[in-house]
């Protein structure tokens, strides 16, 4: 149902007041119709905590194995020992290939895998140790909270004690996957391995404890609610009021090729814009709100910039995870000249980060309108 005028009135007299938002809030607002009032919300939230200015990263994504013991059903990049294109890197073959991976102002590696269900735990650091000697300068941002759960049952270690030794071997940041919807109603449906709210709380709680700064993700346009989305952000906004440990919120949107859910249809361009701007006006602590431009394609990414989002992640090169959900036509990498365009043709300045959202370097600000690219923009990609 749509929202009245006076409903509406109500919430932009909160939100400009700065008001912590509610359960319901969050509901009616993914109720409103009127996008265009929606994300003039969310871009005054955006502006008053980080202006005018969009960050970037130069980072690869680095994929140990796509061998894996779940079978979850939105998942594309997953494949069974002795399937024909299953695969697990050698320590040495992970570092080569990272090695080629390396390109100019090259600051992170973003590492996510499989549960492979033969690999003893020694690998993980050991790669992590034998990746730092080789990119010393390269922040690794690696493992989610479900493969460290993973982690701890292979191992007999203790969340705590495994944190201990990746940290010790170079880790810098967990990565924010395996969130996908808290909410047990869905994600019993969606989820084949054991990690729920309960154990990515406490993995990310403890990450934070020990002083990690991590990234919290949702997975959306499955086949959750509206109110799903809205609880599962409540769930990030109450761990972050009692930790403070996380950096950015990350919508991805759920790819419906060669998956379980692919009689699915994709979320469109509107429900990606609401959800961001839902997002950001319900995420007061956070800081940033990043658009995965690989998940969401390049117009809409830069759209979503009006909506709520302030950060494109970064150049990214061979991201097997969405890629292997084919047919989404996104490239497979972009240049820090890209992003800068990509930015600056959003109206946004571009400021270059690292993994701590540490600006290394600023950039000018937009082109003037009559000098910006003359040719159309495909808006639904």
């Amino acid at each position: 149902m749509a929202l009245t005028e006076s409903r509406k009135a109500e919430l932009a007299e909160r939100v400009s007041a700065g008001e912590r938002l509610t359960r319901r809030d969050g509901e009616d607002l993914y109720a409103a119709d009127d996008l265009a009032w929606l994300g003039g919300l969310a871009h005054s939230v955006r502006t008053a905590k980080n202006g005018d200015v969009t960050y970037f990263n130069v980072n690869r994504h680095l994929n140990l194995t796509n061998v894996c013991s779940a079978s979850c059903a939105y998942c594309s990049f997953q494949r069974k020992p002795g399937q024909k294109d299953a695969y697990t890197m050698r320590v040495e073959e992970a570092v080569q290939k990272a090695l080629s991976l390396k390109d100019e102002g090259l600051t992170e590696l973003h590492i996510v895998n499989g549960l492979h269900p033969t690999l003893p735990w020694r690998y993980y650091p050991r790669v992590l140790r034998e990746l730092k000697a080789a990119l010393p300068e390269v922040a690794l941002k690696a493992f989610t909270a479900t493969e460290v759960h993973w982690f701890e049952k292979i191992s007999g270690l203790s969340a705590d004690d495994i944190l201990d030794e990746l940290m010790d071997a170079g880790l810098e940041s967990l990565t924010g996957g395996g969130a996908e919807i808290f909410d047990w109603e869905v994600r019993q449906q969606i989820v084949d391995h054991a990690t729920h709210w309960e154990d990515w709380s406490r993995i990310h709680r403890l990450a934070h404890k020990k002083g990690l700064k991590t990234p919290a993700t949702m997975l959306y346009g499955h086949i959750e609610e509206p109110r799903h989305r809205v609880d599962h952000v409540l769930r990030l906004r109450e761990l972050q009021d009692e930790t403070g440990g996380f950096q950015v919120f990350i919508p991805l949107r759920f790819h419906n090729d060669n998956n379980k859910l692919s009689h699915l249809p994709m979320a469109q361009p509107s429900d990606v814009l609401r959800t961001f701007a839902v997002s950001r006006l319900m995420l007061d602590n956070f800081p940033h709100v990043k658009v995965f431009w690989v998940m969401h394609g390049l117009s809409t990414s830069q759209l979503a910039l009006n909506w709520g989002a302030d950060d494109m992640d970064g150049s990214v090169v061979e991201y097997k995870i969405t890629h292997d959900a084919d047919g989404f036509g996104t490239p497979d990498k972009l240049t820090r000249d890209d992003l800068l365009g990509l930015i600056r043709d959003a109206g946004f300045r571009p400021v270059e980060r690292n993994t701590r959202y540490e600006v290394l370097r600023e950039f000018g600000g937009p082109v003037p309108l009559a000098e910006r690219r003359a040719e159309p923009q495909d808006i639904w990609t």
